[in-house]
């Protein structure tokens, strides 16, 4: 499991793929002793990585419990994509603007990434759709605005994941219109496009949570 990477960063990781597939359910208890004997470490890192989670919001604290997924919502799911609304587009067409080559590549590698993932039913679409939407952002060169967006997809990737079960062609074809608009840098249209992109997500999660 431990690779070249950190033991808190792999269980973070872990931990996070299981709350975010639903492995972990809404409402049960997320246990220390039995997360760190699964993983064969200590419970040190587990605490840590759990502070973590709760501190980007997929995991709270109940006082008699201990740490819980809470539940996915559609009031929390209306106000992260309406705060995505205000920030995202902007900062999409700014950065269509500024991209260069190597922005673009990294914008269609993205995607190409994310597609293939959608297509396979792969576990990690919703990291994928999260890498693709920070790469439109990136090139604007506002480091705060997209450490913002990036928290916003990281509360969003629960909804997100269970957006896709059901939607996943029109996400696909959304987000190829929107890529080829920010590659030809017609900073407009991708306002334009990625608003009504959330706007569209927000609309099918209302009918979902209901």
């Amino acid at each position: 499991m431990l690779g070249s990477r950190s033991v808190p960063d792999l269980i973070y990781d872990h931990i996070r793929e299981r709350i975010v597939s639903g492995e972990l359910a809404p409402g049960r208890p997320v246990r220390q002793d039995s997360l760190a004997a699964s993983l064969g470490v200590s419970k040190i890192p587990v605490r840590e990585a759990l502070a973590r989670l709760e501190s980007d919001g997929l995991l709270q604290s109940n006082p008699r419990r201990g740490f819980e997924v809470p539940p996915l919502t559609a009031a929390e799911a209306e106000e992260i994509f309406e705060l995505r609304l205000q920030v995202e587009p902007a900062a999409a067409a700014q950065a269509a603007a500024k991209a260069d080559d190597t922005d673009r590549h990294a914008a269609y590698s993205a995607l190409q990434a994310l597609d293939a993932s959608i297509r396979e039913g792969g576990p990690r679409a919703s990291d994928l759709n999260r890498a693709f939407h920070l790469a439109l952002v990136a090139p604007a060169g506002r480091p705060l605005t997209t450490a913002l967006i990036e928290r916003l997809h990281t509360l969003a990737e629960r909804y997100v994941r269970a957006h896709l079960e059901g939607h996943e062609q029109r996400a696909r074809r959304e987000h190829a219109e929107l890529l080829q608009a920010w590659m030809l840098g017609r900073a407009d249209e991708v306002e334009a496009r990625l608003s009504d992109h959330i706007i569209a997500t927000m609309k099918d999660l209302r009918g979902q949570l209901a």
